[in-house]
């Protein structure tokens, strides 16, 4: 019987290791395949005859429906599930691209852009995946490793893109190439071995969860309402949402704790009962002390995007820079960005996972590079702010991630990936606008306004980091005044 025990224990990392490894594989393959797109969606607008402002406009559709649909479908995953939600997303981000392909008309480009900016969520259905999948002390470093996988993807992705369009029809090729890779995609995900999924994080966090059950349970900002809502439902374990763990009790208690809080609403239960968990857990989120990260987090997409939105034209216009040498950079850095994915376990570790120090420290650097970027005498200038700036981005965004589900709770974790991706959307519809009015003082006008918005981030991090601190040292000494009584 023991070593029955002792041989299952010895496969739970290599089951968990497992589906962490494919999703990873699938969060390669969404933004490979949609890199390919990208590049070429302006291109093939304006060949439908578009005039600039309706190319402006039709552009402008998947983020106006990214801002409000990304916490909706985030937080539908903590309802109905991962699997179920996930299967959803990339079937009808298939159907978006696949009717791309077809798209011979304006009206029905804007048509197929509509299933895609509603449900093209599946990667940060992914993160929230991974953040149920492995404890709080591994999951800086799986989510560097699956946004470094992602992020090859993207890189890749434009070249094979830019290869289909060479040849006649090569837009169309490259929308159904990419409609393709998401069934792809739904076929991995539908063939993930979901029933091993609860095992793995139950057993991992145990012995770590047990030790701060009470203050997850007492303090959190962020409570889980699916117990309730899946009353009734929790044979079913094809979903992963946080632990609610008791600190006391026998082991056999906390595993039935477990498997409640894995349980999930049906997808087969009225939609009412669907939408009525789904706006429990927006309205909580909105309720919380969690504005501060949020900020931050705006503030930093903003000047990141102000960075990059007139990067080619200051380039020439500053340096006499080539289009083509500038490309070289672009992907110079992005390559880096990628790589620095790896890097954020180890710097982690060096920080003995104090993330809010770690998040502190790399956006003062971030604001320190698009400084030296937007004060640059040479290009070597650029090229050493662009070589450190894709390391601290990068780091940075993992970061608040980890952070905001730190603070938020893990069992929320798809309504705060999401919510956390409608605030980054709001930058994506407010950076062009002010870049465009930056860029009419000087082409160094749009970084140094991202100048300012990162220092206003640094700033605001000064003032409540140490609240932070102040906060977690409250709940450790009251859990070991719970543990002495």
């Amino acid at each position: 019987m023991n070593n029955a025990k002792c041989s299952i224990l010895n496969q739970i990392p290599r089951r968990r290791k497992r589906i962490i490894q494919c999703v990873y594989v699938v969060g390669f393959m969404d933004l490979f395949g949609v890199s390919m797109i990208i590049p070429l969606l302006s291109h093939h607008v304006k060949a439908l005859g578009a005039s600039p402002t309706v190319a402006g406009l039709v552009g402008s559709t998947y983020g106006i429906l990214q801002l409000f649909s990304s916490t909706i479908v985030g937080s539908w995953s903590d309802v109905v599930g991962r699997r179920y939600s996930m299967l959803t997303c990339l079937l009808l981000s298939a159907l978006g691209y696949g009717l791309l392909g077809m798209s011979t008309s304006i009206a029905l480009f804007v048509l197929a852009r509509i299933p895609v900016g509603l449900f093209k969520h599946s990667l940060s259905i992914c993160r929230a995946l991974l953040s149920d999948l492995v404890s709080e002390a591994e999951r800086p470093l799986v989510m560097g490793h699956f946004n470094a996988a992602s992020s090859v993807g993207f890189i890749l992705g434009p070249v094979v893109g830019g290869y289909l369009t060479e040849h006649e029809g090569g837009f169309y090729t490259s929308s159904f190439t990419c409609a393709a890779i998401f069934l792809l995609n739904t076929g991995l995900v539908w063939l993930l071995p979901w029933s091993d999924a609860l095992t793995p994080r139950a057993n991992a966090n145990y012995n770590s969860s047990a030790s701060k059950a009470s203050s997850h349970v007492n303090d959190n900002h962020v409570t889980s309402t699916q117990q309730k809502s899946s009353h009734g439902h929790s044979n079913n374990h094809t979903t992963a949402s946080g632990p609610a763990v008791t600190g006391s009790g026998s082991p056999e208690t906390n595993q039935r704790v477990w498997d409640l809080d894995w349980g999930e609403v049906s997808l087969l239960q009225p939609a009412w009962r669907q939408l009525s968990s789904v706006g429990s857990k927006i309205r909580t989120v909105a309720s919380s002390d969690m504005w501060d990260l949020f900020l931050v987090r705006l503030l930093m997409a903003i000047a990141i995007m102000l960075y990059y939105s007139n990067f080619s034209l200051a380039m020439e216009e500053r340096f006499m820079l080539k289009p083509k040498a500038t490309g070289y950079l672009i992907s110079y850095s992005s390559t880096l960005g990628a790589l620095a994915g790896c890097l954020v376990g180890p710097v982690t570790k060096l920080y003995g996972n104090d993330m809010p120090a770690l998040l502190l420290h790399s956006t003062v650097l971030t604001c320190c590079l698009i400084l030296l970027y937007a004060m640059a005498p040479s290009v070597w200038h650029v090229l050493l702010s662009s070589t450190f700036f894709a390391i601290s981005t990068t780091i940075g965004r993992t970061c608040i991630t980890d952070l905001e589900l730190q603070k938020g709770g893990a069992h929320a974790s798809g309504t705060l990936i999401g919510a956390g991706q409608s605030v980054t959307a709001v930058g994506r519809v407010l950076a062009p606008l002010l870049s465009g009015l930056a860029q009419e003082f000087s082409p160094c006008g749009p970084p140094s306004l991202g100048v300012g918005l990162a220092l206003a981030a640094v700033a605001l991090l000064l003032v409540r980091v140490p609240k932070w601190d102040g906060r977690c040292k409250r709940k450790e000494a009251k859990l070991d005044k719970t543990h002495r009584e």
